[in-house]
């Protein structure tokens, strides 16, 4: 029987007798006395076979290898002072083995579990279990289930109570695509997988359950990216009767409780908060990154009568005219801005049809080149220095689109100069809320309004007579640049919402076939509620400091949503799409093309 883990041994246990299990993480013949670095999910500790000491042990250990699985007895003894490991928790001690017996017997791995060397992530993926055994991955992992742990801990406190909603459930349009899964007990019909419990979780507060939440797991079919999985897990809450202010205080002490426990980190209370329309204005994001300058000016005014046709065109169609003023930009060459340079290169793909620019000299003046230098006159351009308070050494960078497009690009490239430049203090955490949403987007390629977070979140009460350009009442919670959370009061009156499904474009039949059963539900005296959901992965993934969901998700997909473990998503025999009622189109892909 264990009687300690590896990792856990201390001074206190020199003189005892040890039991402990794990694996051989390295392996060092040192002049006829072997030692065994042995390694379980707490530490290492080292194991030595001495051929007078312990003969028998020693016998064995010749014949070991790298990840042999091994029970070792012993007795702890203090390391001599000049072998001791300062790396190692338990680097002033080492158990001589009495005992030593092999568990199991262990291939050569594909790569270095002991070595914290960069491996082949698709590598990594196909040996997934050899990978989680690393150190960093133990950590990752385990780091978050202690922010589970937290989690439950904080929310059991208040009286929430923990519900299972269901993973076979109804398809919607609205939203990202959904995963399908046809029913064979009823032929031809669908279920879908929950993009989110958002539906189970409002009618929970029609039920009466007043606080609910839920670690669920959540499925969407879309394009991936490094903080993008095809299923992830967020923390879903729920509350009735609770007002905006006194939801997001009560999400404030969670990530005060959960941050705090985990970084020591003492955050401000309450949090900052931005509205949607002063995140845009000034950081050109909803998630802005506000740990340095760089903010962004609106000039539109300044340029309506301008002589440069490029800009003043760009004011009298609706647009924008929006300066981005870089300081000490000294070492910023004016060919990265012009045409092909990298600068210009990297907002078109992003809609810039140019990149304008001037920089600023001593006694104010303004130095730039072509027709646009010609057009800056001197009113111009004190207004410009007073407007962007810019001082000698300032580069002005311009943008002129409608004002998403400009508030988007400009916004991009005040990150990436952030991080050239760096300015970013990686010490520094900044979380806030943004609120005041827009209630809706317009989409172009379908040519209507649709939710900007969803159809059920409810508008502005002093909104509410004009839907289209309603403020929502929303919230996002953004860490340094990340939406770690976001959620909103809810409509919770059967007129309203149909008045929202109207607005996005759904027929009554529409809205009956698909929302029917909300909006029944809102007929027995629904109470008002809301609630949020936070990214579970995301937010441990920057509590750990990775740049990647995969570094703290157990068994992860690729880009392209496959798991290289287990050769998923694979081909399935004619008899099970037989009994399905399902057939396919195409040849099975195989993961040989992956």
């Amino acid at each position: 029987m264990r009687t300690d883990y590896c990792g856990k041994l201390t001074a206190e246990h020199t003189g005892s007798t040890v039991t402990l299990y794990g694996w051989v993480d390295r392996r060092r013949d040192h002049g006829g006395v072997i030692f065994l670095d042995l390694r379980d999910h707490t530490g290492i500790i080292q194991v030595v076979a001495d051929p007078v000491r312990t003969p028998e042990s020693f016998k064995l250990a010749e014949s070991l290898r790298s990840e042999f699985v091994l029970k070792v007895e012993g007795r702890v003894s203090a390391r001599p002072e000049d072998k001791v490991n300062p790396r190692l928790e338990t680097g002033g001690l080492e158990v001589y083995a009495d005992g030593l017996v092999v568990l199991n017997r262990a291939e050569t791995p594909p790569f270095s579990i002991a070595e914290d060397d960069e491996v082949d992530e698709k590598l990594r993926l196909r040996f997934r279990y050899l990978d989680l055994r690393r150190p960093q991955m133990q950590k990752n992992l385990r780091l978050r289930a202690r922010v589970v742990q937290l989690m439950h801990s904080y929310l059991d406190n208040l009286g929430f109570v923990e519900v299972e909603t269901p993973m076979l459930t109804k398809s919607t349009p609205e939203g990202a695509r959904d995963y399908l899964v046809p029913s064979r007990v009823n032929p031809g019909d669908w279920y879908a997988l929950p993009q989110s419990p958002q539906l189970f979780k409002q009618l929970l507060m029609v039920s009466g359950f007043d606080r609910y939440y839920q670690i669920a797991r959540c499925f969407r079919d879309e394009d991936l990216r490094a903080d993008r999985q095809p299923e992830f897990t967020q923390l879903d809450m729920e509350m009735s009767f609770l007002s905006l202010e006194e939801i997001l205080e009560l999400n404030e002490g969670l990530i005060q409780k959960i941050l705090g426990e985990t970084l020591g980190l003492k955050l401000p209370s309450p949090l900052p908060r931005l509205s949607y329309q002063e995140a845009m204005s000034r950081y050109g994001s909803d998630k802005p990154d506000t740990r340095f300058g760089l903010e962004l000016v609106d000039v539109s005014d300044l340029f309506i009568n301008s002589s440069f046709q490029v800009l003043s065109s760009a004011i009298a169609a609706g647009g924008r005219v929006v300066c981005l003023p870089v300081p000490d930009a000294d070492g910023i060459t004016n060919t990265r801005v012009k045409p092909e340079g990298d600068l210009f290169e990297f907002v078109r793909q992003f809609g810039a049809k140019g990149l304008l620019f001037a920089r600023v000299r001593e006694g104010g003046q303004l130095d730039t080149i072509g027709a646009f230098g010609k057009s800056l006159t001197p009113e111009i351009a004190a207004g410009l220095i007073e407007r962007t308070s810019a001082k000698p050494g300032h580069l002005l960078l311009f943008g002129a689109a409608d004002g998403a497009t400009v508030l988007d690009y400009l916004g991009r490239l005040r990150l990436k100069l952030g991080e050239e430049l760096d300015l970013i203090d990686p010490n520094r955490h900044d979380l806030l809320w943004i609120t005041d949403f827009p209630m809706f987007e317009w989409n172009a390629l379908e040519k209507r309004l649709e939710a900007l977070h969803h159809p059920f979140t409810a508008p502005r009460p002093e909104d509410e007579h004009d839907l289209k350009t309603a403020r929502a009442l929303a919230y996002d919670i953004v860490w340094n640049g990340v939406e770690i959370g976001g959620g909103s009061l809810r409509i919770y009156r059967r007129e309203l919402q149909e008045r929202v499904f109207e607005t996005i474009g759904l027929s009554e039949e529409e809205a009956r076939a698909q929302f029917g059963f909300l909006l029944d539900a809102f007929e027995y005296g629904t109470p008002p509620h809301g609630g949020i959901a936070y990214g579970l992965d995301r937010l441990v993934m920057l509590i750990a400091g990775v740049d990647s969901l995969r570094e703290v998700i157990a068994f992860p997909k690729t880009q392209r949503a496959q798991d290289l473990m287990l050769s998923a998503p694979s081909a399935v025999s004619e008899k099970q799409l037989k009994e399905l009622n399902v057939r396919s189109t195409l040849p099975p892909q195989g993961m040989a093309k992956s």
